[in-house]
């Protein structure tokens, strides 16, 4: 288990990562989203260890890592966005040496590589020098590094960078497999990635946890999209039920807003009633589903706002 209390990071005066807080378990997949700059390269950087936080916890399997992150390092499997590879090394001496770092030897350092090789599919590069490969397979190599030694926890930051489509295809698969045994951070630009892999999102807006949800979760919306031949006049009386809050006109029919925590499947049974009971037809009636790059410019547009509304009332405070 991975707990993240109050995470905060300055630099200077400026705050990259400001009070951030969650927890994940093995067997997840992670999305972590945000624009440029948002602040997940430092959280990243934080968990791992390779940044010390100005305040706040990282708990890992429930010993404290903050001070002494080398036990949370030596389960750790981390792909940064701009891996530092050898690149006169050979794939297989760069593993090698990877492999060397987590402590492995002998027979379980073989068979750790091996199995890096074989979830990468890089057997066939095994001893070209790095510096030969394309982009796309060096992203490979990366990954591979990061995965040696089954580590408890895997951070991967924009994995599929340069591969194509079949290759995306085949590291969609190993990360899939990978959080059979493992909790997986994946931090990645592409909505369609996270929507693809993740069990749960987070999106960081100017350095704050702006979302902390289950994919399904996130799909949810609190509409329904009714087809009906009901006429508006009588529809702004009809729609009028519990849990809806307002209606307006859409092609074919009407959107319903419903009040926040309500069940849309039992809403739906009350509209569907309705109308059937007042004589008119119903055609269709469904929830609308929200598609993660809505909710993605819905959150951190609403943030930006917030946060330019406050850049002003304080510049006209100044005056």
């Amino acid at each position: 288990m991975l707990e993240v209390t109050n995470l905060t990071r300055f630099y200077g005066d400026y705050c990259a990562v400001d009070d951030v807080s969650f927890s994940a378990k093995p067997g997840e997949i992670l999305g972590l989203l945000g624009h440029n700059g948002a602040g997940k390269t430092t959280i990243m950087k934080m968990i791992s260890g390779f940044l010390e936080p100005d305040a706040g916890s990282i708990r890992f399997d429930g010993q404290d890592c903050t001070d002494t992150p080398q036990h949370l390092q030596q389960q750790l499997g981390y792909l940064p966005e701009s891996l530092p590879v050898y690149p006169e090394l050979t794939v297989a001496n760069y593993l090698d040496y990877a492999a060397d770092i987590k402590g492995l030897s002998g027979d379980r350092k073989i068979q750790a590589i091996q199995q890096a090789l074989a979830v990468t599919d890089l057997s066939d590069t095994l001893h070209k020098p790095i510096q030969t490969l394309s982009r796309g397979y060096r992203q490979r190599v990366g990954v591979a590094q990061a995965i040696i030694g089954k580590p408890k926890l895997i951070i991967l930051d924009e994995p599929t960078n340069g591969l194509d489509p079949s290759q995306i295809e085949h590291m969609r698969n190993a990360i899939r497999a990978l959080a059979e045994n493992s909790l997986v951070i994946l931090s990645t630009h592409i909505l369609q990635e996270v929507e693809a892999l993740c069990d749960r999102v987070l999106i960081i807006s100017h350095g704050k946890l702006a979302v902390d949800e289950s994919l399904p979760q996130l799909r949810q919306s609190d509409q329904l999209a009714v087809k009906t031949n009901l006429p508006e006049s009588d529809a702004r009386k009809i729609f009028m039920l519990e849990g809806v809050a307002q209606m307006e006109s859409i092609e074919g029919g009407y959107r319903l807003q419903l009040h926040q925590h309500q069940n849309p499947e039992q809403a739906a049974h009350r509209v569907a009633e309705a109308v059937i009971k007042n004589g008119h037809q119903l055609f269709g009636l469904m929830p609308e589903k929200r598609t993660l790059e809505a909710l993605f410019h819905q959150i951190t547009g609403s943030l930006t706002s917030t946060a330019e509304e406050v850049r002003k009332e304080e510049l006209s405070h100044a005056e």
